[in-house]
C-alpha cells in the first residue's frame, strides 16, 4: 500500500447524485402532468409552467441575494413547481401561482438552509398556504373534456343521499373534479411504479399510507365500495407515493417509515371523516412532517447494552 487514506465516513460512495434522483423524480411526474393537460386544457400547462419557473427564479434569485452557491442545477426546484402546479386547480390565478412558489422554495426551503435542511416537504406546505391564503380559488377544478354539472367534488359526495357519484373507471382514469395532477390515477401509478423500479422510493411508505386510508375508511363508512372512491378520490395517490416519500422530512428508521406513514393514513381520515374540510392529505402530510424527528428518536434502534437518549 502506497498510501494510506484516512477520511470521514460514508466509505462506500454511490453514483446515485441529488441530480440523478431529482431527474428520475421529473421523468416520473411527467404522465401525470401530460394526463392533467389533457384532462383539464392547455391552462393546465400554463399553471403548471408558472410553477416550476417560479420556484427555479426564486430559489436563483435567493442564492444570488444570499451569496450563496447556486443550487437550481440538482433540479429540487422543478419538482417542487411541479409537484406544486400538480396540486392547484386549474383555474387558480397566474400571479397566484407565482406566490405560492416562492413560499414553497424561499420560505420553507431555502430559509432554513436549502435542500436537505428543510422541515417540511415545499410543495405540500406550499399547498397548505395556498389553500388558507386563497381560499376561493386554491379550491377544486372540472374537466374540460366532460359535461360537468355538479359543483362538488367525488369526496364531497361520499355519504350523501342521492349522490351521483363518477364510476370506478372514470375515477381511475381522472374525469372528475380535482387539481391538475392528482386525478389520473392510472399515469401517478405509472410514475410511482418508475420510481420504485429506480430504486428511488421503496413501496411500504406508500402502501401503508393507502392501505390505511382504505381500511379506515372502510370501517367507517361501512362499504367497500365507498372505501375504493376514498383512495382514488382526493389526492392520496399523488402524496402517498411522491410527497410522503420525501427523503427529507420523513424519519430515517425503517419502523418510523411505518409509523410515518400509518399517521398520514390515520389523520387523512380524521381529517375526510370528522373535519370540515372534506380533503386532508396535504394536512396529514405536513402534520407528520413536523413530528417526524421525534418518531425518528422514538424508533431508533440502539446497540446492545446502549442507553437510551
Amino acid at each position: 500500500m502506497e498510501k494510506l487514506i484516512i477520511s470521514s465516513s460514508p466509505h462506500v460512495k454511490s453514483t446515485l447524485t441529488t441530480r440523478r434522483i431529482m431527474l428520475d423524480v421529473v421523468i416520473s411526474l411527467l404522465p401525470a402532468c401530460i394526463a392533467g393537460c389533457i384532462i383539464f386544457g392547455w391552462r393546465a400547462l400554463l399553471v403548471l409552467a408558472v410553477c416550476t419557473v417560479s420556484s427555479v427564479l426564486a430559489e436563483a434569485g435567493f442564492n444570488l441575494l444570499a451569496k450563496k452557491k447556486q443550487t437550481v442545477g440538482d433540479f429540487s426546484a422543478v419538482v417542487t413547481g411541479l409537484l406544486l402546479g400538480m396540486n392547484l386547480p386549474v383555474e387558480i390565478a397566474v400571479w397566484q401561482c407565482v406566490i405560492g412558489s416562492v413560499f414553497a422554495i424561499v420560505v420553507v426551503k431555502c430559509l432554513f438552509g436549502g435542500l436537505g435542511c428543510n422541515f417540511a416537504n415545499p410543495a405540500i406546505t406550499g399547498r397548505v398556504f395556498m389553500l388558507i391564503a386563497f381560499t376561493q380559488t386554491a379550491g377544486i377544478a372540472f374537466p374540460t373534456i366532460v359535461d360537468v354539472t355538479a359543483s362538488a367534488t367525488p369526496l364531497e359526495l361520499i355519504g350523501k343521499e342521492n349522490a351521483v357519484l363518477p364510476s370506478l373507471l372514470d375515477m381511475f382514469l381522472g374525469v372528475r373534479g380535482g387539481a391538475i395532477g392528482e386525478t389520473c390515477i392510472l399515469a401517478l401509478l405509472v410514475g410511482g411504479i418508475y420510481l420504485i423500479a429506480r430504486g428511488i422510493i421503496k413501496p411500504y411508505i406508500p402502501l401503508v399510507f393507502i392501505a390505511t386510508v382504505f381500511l379506515f375508511s372502510w370501517m367507517y363508512l361501512g362499504s367497500l365500495n365507498l372505501a375504493l372512491y376514498e383512495i382514488l378520490a382526493g389526492g392520496l395517490v399523488i402524496g402517498a407515493f411522491f410527497m410522503a416519500t420525501d427523503y427529507v422530512t420523513i424519519p430515517i428508521t425503517p419502523v418510523g417509515k411505518l409509523v410515518f406513514a400509518f399517521g398520514c393514513g390515520l389523520v387523512t381520515c380524521l381529517i375526510r371523516f370528522f373535519g370540515n374540510y372534506p380533503e386532508g392529505v396535504s394536512f396529514a402530510i405536513l402534520l407528520m412532517n413536523i413530528v417526524s424527528p421525534y418518531i425518528e428518536k422514538w424508533t431508533k434502534v440502539r446497540a446492545l447494552g446502549g442507553a437510551a437518549k
